[in-house]
């Protein structure tokens, strides 16, 4: 591997009255690193263990360069190609001004000293480093030297310049100095008592936008944000399953730092392919935040993610790095999308990888549990009726904890995709949402932006910026999002916006969304920053975003007064309470009819029944079969009913029995004002054997929609979609219905006694213009 022993050339300089910059009648000497002055000033610093391997990557003989000649600084300056340029005043006063640029292939180097009068001879004290500031690279296999003194040569008593010039192939590196007058033996660093430090082969970049960005030259720009790291290391690897990275920059805190973004350029000639980072120290000396500098950490805003190793045993490896290449080009035209009201969808929730996993799929196996496979059985979401598939989260995540505990927000995971890899995983996935569209269907994701995993995921970036490190009861401490820090929530929208312009989702479930209304310090507030900036967002707000209160950590709902700004819609955990309740004979008729009509007393407040998700099962608890199969202690929290015996049963009446009230709760959910939203697995009987858990759930059975249940209740639900569709009029309105254009009946045509529990009979009858339907 090329390494970084210096092939300079050092030219010193005098000075003419008029300020023109002249070869000192062509002085020139071609300085090896066997023959350099090597120094020890940097006695304080240490050479650790990594000297090896950088020596190791450091070898290169030392060649004579070309003689170079320059009449004055700026015509050396003008000759250089994409120039940066550095401006440092020193801890005694005056500046130093450092030009970097490229001729002829090579790095050139212009350092000039000004406004200081250090005497008559000036030495430059120098060495090259990339993981650790404080230890020095090897400048020569022979040498043990690691620092060059090199002259400055003085034009007045206030002036002083050299040139550096160092082979392309050498670089990346940082080349740090401070400048040492011999009358006086005095060390002279920077303003904060730092040494001068320049990158070389590479560029400082930009604070924007954050993650990994593209020039139109091909350069890589790196941004990273990290309030309270004192150092930043960006680590570069040229295989993926290598645990350690081919390049490890330290970037230095006064040229690749703008506020608290960390930030570097590196030109598209490299060859590495994947990056990530490691932040070290605390600036603050927090006890929230506790750096661990070995811990390689996943770039937060990486579009495209790569598996690390496998063998991880240090455990200091993120499962994924970012990868260094840009999204695949994919061909968006003639999509359309379908933009449906609100109130004419028919939501279908499905896992991507449950759904067509099972061999009964009959796909193969390269496409089984994949967005490939989604699409093959595009003709069962036809046969239902629905208009909008709502994909459970896509994010990667803990594969312990499941698909709510996400560990990345801006790619899908690469499970969901073709074995070629994350970017095969991003057009599969596109692919699927243009079919969707073509067919007519919208495309909702599930979201989690309110906890991570509890590793692996942004822990060891900033704890105390992205998470709410002030909370010291259970798991939430270790893993609940500050969302509504400025950092974070401007992550959470730029993760949003990215879904929607690269992939084209059409909206967005928030999972465990009341903690989206949460301080820092776990008070909810009135008007939480994150959700007012959703809903007023320019390209959010046209979007479906829904907000589902249920917690995968309590794997129960947190109910809370959800602020709207009439743009938010809500998963109705209310509606299924409240008619599983009627349905096994506890509830009220006025509780009933509160739900048909749209839940006025949740949505009236300038949003209506359109803003009603209603469902009766979700993918965790019971799902709709076991609904009315089960109902012992274990599962009271369920509110279901077995119909009189526990458990599987042979028994007609029983059988029959369950049967009714499953059409009972299809029924109730399709003609209710609102967004039916169905659950995948209930149109064949999907079981979980009573269990509640998220890992109980069994892939989709194909075999058992052929069954008599599966025909029969598929045929059924197809039937109350196109009722639905067909009296929208009726049944899928954006407002509330009038109150004179409901009738309703008790038993025997008498009124209905809404607050008797003994009551179970209800009737109504709708009407529109005073027409009676």
């Amino acid at each position: 591997m090329p390494t970084l022993s210096p092939v300079l050339a050092i030219t010193p300089f005098c000075f003419c009255n008029c300020g023109s910059l002249e070869s000192s009648k062509s002085i020139h000497y071609v300085c090896k690193a066997k023959k350099a002055r090597p120094t020890s000033w940097f006695g304080r610093m240490e050479v650790g263990k990594d000297s090896r391997l950088l020596f190791a990557r450091s070898r290169l003989a030392a060649q004579p360069t070309e003689q170079m000649m320059f009449t004055s600084s700026n015509s050396l300056v003008d000759q250089l190609k994409k120039v940066s340029t550095y401006l440092f005043r020193t801890e005694i006063g005056g500046h130093v001004k450092i030009s970097v640029g490229k001729i002829n292939g090579k790095y050139a180097v212009f350092i000039e000293v000004s406004s200081l009068e250090l005497g008559a001879s000036v030495m430059l004290i120098w060495g090259i480093y990339t993981s650790d500031s404080s230890c020095f690279m090897p400048l020569d296999p022979s040498s043990d030297a690691r620092t060059i003194e090199t002259p400055l040569r003085q034009n007045s008593s206030a002036t002083y310049a050299i040139e550096l010039e160092f082979e392309a192939k050498q670089t990346p590196f940082y080349l740090s100095f401070l400048l040492k007058p011999t009358s006086s033996g005095v060390e002279i660093r920077d303003h904060n008592k730092s040494n001068f430090c320049v990158p070389m082969g590479f560029y400082p970049g930009y604070p924007a936008p954050l993650g990994l960005s593209f020039s139109t030259d091909g350069s890589m720009n790196f941004a990273f944000f990290s309030r309270n790291a004192a150092g930043c290391v960006l680590c570069l690897y040229d295989d993926s399953n290598s645990g350690k990275p081919a390049l490890e920059l330290d970037l230095d805190p006064y040229v690749n730092r703008s506020g608290d973004i960390w930030h570097a350029s590196l030109e598209g000639a490299w060859t590495f392919l994947s990056y990530g980072y490691r932040c070290k120290g605390s600036a603050l000396q927090s006890d929230a935040d506790k750096f661990d500098a070995g811990l390689v950490i996943l770039d937060p805003y990486s579009k495209i993610i790569v598996n690390s190793i496998t063998d991880n045993v240090s455990g200091l490896l993120p499962k994924y790095l970012g990868r260094l290449c840009t999204e695949p080009v994919f061909d968006w035209n003639d999509d359309v999308p379908p933009n449906l009201a609100m109130e004419k969808l028919v939501v279908y929730r499905v896992n991507v990888m449950r759904f067509t996993k099972d061999n009964s799929s009959q796909i193969s196996s390269d496409a089984a549990g994949t967005f490939a496979g989604l699409i093959e059985k595009l003709s069962h979401f036809k046969n239902l009726g629905v208009n909008a598939i709502l994909l459970e989260s896509i994010f990667p995540f803990d594969e312990q904890k499941g698909p709510y505990f996400p560990c990345h927000f801006f790619s899908p995971s690469i499970i969901y995709g073709p074995s070629s890899g994350s970017v095969a995983a991003i057009s599969s996935m596109k692919e699927m949402v243009k079919k969707l569209h073509a067919n007519g269907m919208e495309v909702l994701l599930e979201v989690v932006f309110t906890h991570t995993a509890e590793a692996g995921a942004l822990q060891g970036i900033d704890d105390s910026s992205y998470y709410r490190t002030s909370i010291s009861t259970d798991l939430e401490s270790q893993n609940a999002l500050n969302c509504n820090y400025p950092i974070v929530q401007r992550m959470i929208l730029d993760s949003l916006q990215h879904w929607v312009t690269e992939f084209h989702i059409d909206g967005f479930c928030f999972i465990n969304a009341s903690s989206l209304l949460r301080s820092f310090g776990g008070e909810y507030l009135s008007r939480p920053p994150v959700v007012e900036a959703i809903a007023f967002d320019p390209l959010l707000s046209k979007t479906k975003i829904i907000a589902d209160c249920w917690d995968p950590n309590d794997l129960e709902p947190k109910e809370a007064a959800f602020p709207h700004w009439k743009k938010w819609a809500e998963m109705n955990t209310k509606f299924c309470y409240d008619i599983r309740n009627f349905l096994r004979g506890e509830g009220l008729l006025s509780d009933l009819a509160t739900r048909l009509c749209g839940s006025g007393d949740i949505f009236s407040s300038g949003r209506g029944p359109a803003f009603s998700f209603n469902f009766i099962t979700r993918n965790f608890g019971l799902p709709l079969v076991d609904l009315v199969s089960f109902s012992g202690d274990e599962v009271a929290s369920e509110l279901s009913w077995n119909c009189g015996e526990e458990g599987p049963t042979n028994k007609t009446t029983i059988l029959e029995r369950r049967l009714k009230q499953i059409r009972n709760y299809l029924f109730i959910l399709f003609v209710s004002l609102g967004v039916p939203v169905l659950n995948m697995g209930d149109e064949c009987g999907q079981s979980s054997g009573g269990s509640t858990s998220y890992g109980s759930q069994k892939p989709f059975d194909w075999d058992a929609l052929s069954t008599g249940f599966g025909i029969q209740t598929t045929q059924f639900i197809s039937f109350l979609s196109s009722l639905k569709m067909r009296r929208g009029d009726l049944l899928q309105k954006r407002d509330f219905l009038k109150e004179e254009n409901i009738d309703w009946h008790g038993s025997d045509q008498t009124p209905p006694r809404w607050e008797d529990p003994s009551c179970k009979f209800l009737a109504m009858t709708l009407m529109v213009d005073q027409t009676r339907e």
